[in-house]
């Protein structure tokens, strides 16, 4: 099967590099330039499921139910077992986690794996990890506060810039009364 090489990226973020954030970039861009993929709604599933472990990790119990909770809806074991994963695995493994946060049960923060059934996607994943020189499936350097906090430190210059821009168009745009 063929894979997008942004959902091969994705899964080298998730289970190598454990940077959940890149993840959620990754598959958000992929998904907003094909937006008649007839996979769009597990694409959005598996954003969300990036995004519930970056909640996670940092400690938003709140923010990572929320996220859990709609991955959950979108996430089906059939069309993850289309896309090389074990889908029993990962909705057991993704309700297990949604279970313990959402009764407000603290527990050590332990990472997901997205566990690969496809041998070919397998590979490329690891082909992917060499070049990158990351290990498949690592933990997460919980020490590295760029990798656990990177929505507060990245650059935001251009989204502020593309906002601005967009509420002057539209402010422009207005009716005279």
């Amino acid at each position: 099967m063929s894979y997008p090489s942004a959902y091969i990226s994705y899964l080298v973020e998730f289970n190598g590099t454990r940077d959940f954030f890149e993840c959620h970039e990754l598959l958000e861009e992929y998904w907003k330039e094909h937006p008649d993929d007839p996979r769009a709604s597990i694409w959005v599933g598996l954003i969300q499921l990036a995004v519930g472990q970056y909640h996670e990790r940092r400690g938003n119990e709140k923010g990572a139910v929320k996220m859990y909770e709609k991955a959950l809806e979108k996430l089906h074991q059939q069309s993850l077992d289309e896309l090389g994963l074990n889908g029993s695995d990962v909705i057991a493994e993704l309700s297990r986690h949604y279970g313990y946060l959402s009764r407000g049960e603290r527990t050590p923060y332990q990472e997901m794996t997205l566990k690969v059934t496809d041998p070919d996607l397998e590979q490329r994943c690891m082909q992917l990890c060499n070049k990158l020189n990351v290990q498949w499936g690592s933990i997460s350097p919980m020490d590295d506060a760029a990798l656990i906090h990177r929505h507060k430190l990245r650059d935001r210059s251009e989204v502020i810039a593309e906002r601005a821009a967009a509420a002057e168009t539209k402010k422009r745009n207005r009716p005279v009364q």
